[in-house]
């Protein structure tokens, strides 16, 4: 009988990285360390390489000079323990270059071909290279004495400086550190504007926030400042508007009671004191709208309903009304946190809105379908209540007009007395308990007003 969905699922929010200003602030952050860290390295490596090819090439120099001096002038009889030596505690092995030994290339690196460029510049075009001579891993260099080749072996991790992997060992340690200083800072930057954005929001849910503190940067200190001025003056604001509305509940009212009783007891006709009568009871009503649509809800006052009672209780409520008919479809036990004064005056108002110019067509009656049931939107569940009445419906160019103030489509859906104020207190009233509402023409015909709140 009643379409279930009363109201279209809201867009998808925008993904995290792209609608947080802390995800923002702390991706430029770390984009920024990533872009210096690799500029500090590229140009690092560019500065020592020059310096390191010399280093190691003289380094190598060095060794294969001044093993070739000791082992030419060593006596014979000593030379089986200066090897030994060299071996033990210089990690220094010479061992005779033959033809059957196997032979792996030089080490695979990008300064290599330099390093061979200058060592043989000094030892000769001859000298030869390699990272594995026999099975022994190593930096083996060859030169000669009195016309015998020798291999010289020295230990890479003299000539190695940090390897590939300790780069990337360091650059992911310094990364996370960066990474670490970027949230600590995006925290701090944003701390204040999500200090104000949860006071905004606790105004909007009509709660008093605390003070925001008045410390730090010059322009936070005025902005917080600003904003706990502004929440004193709403606060006084509020306060006023509550004496005022008693106020006008008790000097309009009261002048409207003496007329009432003096119309009773005036010598009139019977159509004079019917029409007066009538006049005294729209005042009333245009001053109970006022009222109605000026009036706070305050969230304290939230209490969990049984939505399905309450509509249940306004459907027989309507029912008694001789141009009403009335179904329903109400799903039991759906009970949300709200102020039940303030939504019984929700539904009676659409009801009253229907009954005026919800008219079915061909007939002198107003028929109404209420609904209610729990829906799963945007992954949370929400009670979801439609009223829709079988009249002609609203222009659909019209529709945003129904919920401003003081606004009667009289054209569209018929004449009748009022403000102009109710589908606009429903929208304030549904706003205020953090709600969403729906209005559109039913397929079918007439206007099908819809909300959904949040399910206890």
């Amino acid at each position: 009988m009643l379409s279930a969905d009363a109201l279209p699922v809201r867009a998808p929010r925008l993904s995290w990285f792209k609608s947080g200003l802390f995800w923002r602030t702390f991706l430029l952050l770390g984009l920024l360390t990533t872009l210096s860290m690799g500029s500090w390295i590229a140009m690092i490596s560019a500065v020592q390489r020059g310096p390191q090819v010399e280093q190691t090439a003289e380094l190598v120099i060095s060794v294969v000079t001044i093993t070739h001096a000791a082992l030419t002038h060593s006596a014979p009889d000593l030379r089986t323990e200066l090897l030994f030596e060299l071996v033990s505690n210089e990690g220094i092995r010479v061992l005779p270059l033959l033809p059957t030994d196997s032979v792996e290339p030089p080490p695979d690196s990008p300064l290599m071909p330099e390093i061979e460029a200058l060592i043989k510049q000094k030892l000769g075009k001859d000298t030869r290279f390699s990272s594995n001579v026999n099975g022994t891993t190593g930096f083996w260099i060859s030169f000669k004495i009195d016309g015998d080749e020798y291999w010289l072996m020295l230990e890479r991790e003299r000539l190695s400086g940090l390897s590939g992997v300790q780069w990337l060992g360091w650059a992911g340690v310094v990364g996370v550190l960066s990474l670490l200083g970027a949230a600590l800072i995006s925290s701090l930057i944003n701390l204040p504007l999500a200090r104000l954005t949860a006071a905004a929001r606790a105004i909007a849910q009509g709660k008093r926030p605390a003070a925001l503190p008045e410390k730090g940067a010059q322009e936070i200190i005025e902005a917080n400042r600003s904003f706990n001025q502004m929440v004193d003056d709403l606060q006084r604001v509020e306060t006023d508007r509550a004496l005022i509305l008693a106020g006008i509940s008790h000097d309009l009212r009261t002048p409207l009671t003496r007329m009432q009783l003096e119309v009773e007891m005036a010598q009139l006709s019977q159509d004079a004191r019917e029409g007066m009568q009538s006049d005294i009871a729209q005042m009333d009503a245009i001053i109970g709208q006022f009222l109605d649509y000026a009036k706070p809800t305050e969230t304290s006052s939230f209490v969990p309903v049984n939505m399905s009672e309450l509509l249940a209780d306004v459907a027989r409520a309507a029912e008694r009304i001789p141009s009403m008919r009335v179904r329903t479809d109400i799903e039991a036990e759906v009970v949300v946190m709200a102020n039940a004064t303030d939504l019984r005056r929700v539904f009676n108002n659409i009801i009253e809105n229907a009954r005026r110019y919800g008219v079915t067509p061909g007939t002198s009656y107003t028929e109404i379908d209420i609904g209610c049931h729990v829906r799963v939107i945007g992954g949370s569940r929400r009670a979801v209540i439609a009223l829709e009445d079988h009249g002609e419906g609203v222009p659909a160019a019209q529709i945003e007009q129904l919920l401003k103030p003081f606004t009667r489509l009289d054209t569209a859906r018929g004449q009748a007395n009022g403000a102009g104020l109710g589908l606009a207190i429903v929208e304030r009233v549904v706003l205020r308990h953090q709600a969403t509402l729906s209005v559109r023409n039913r397929d079918g015909g007439g206007l099908h007003i819809g909300l959904a709140m949040a399910v206890v």
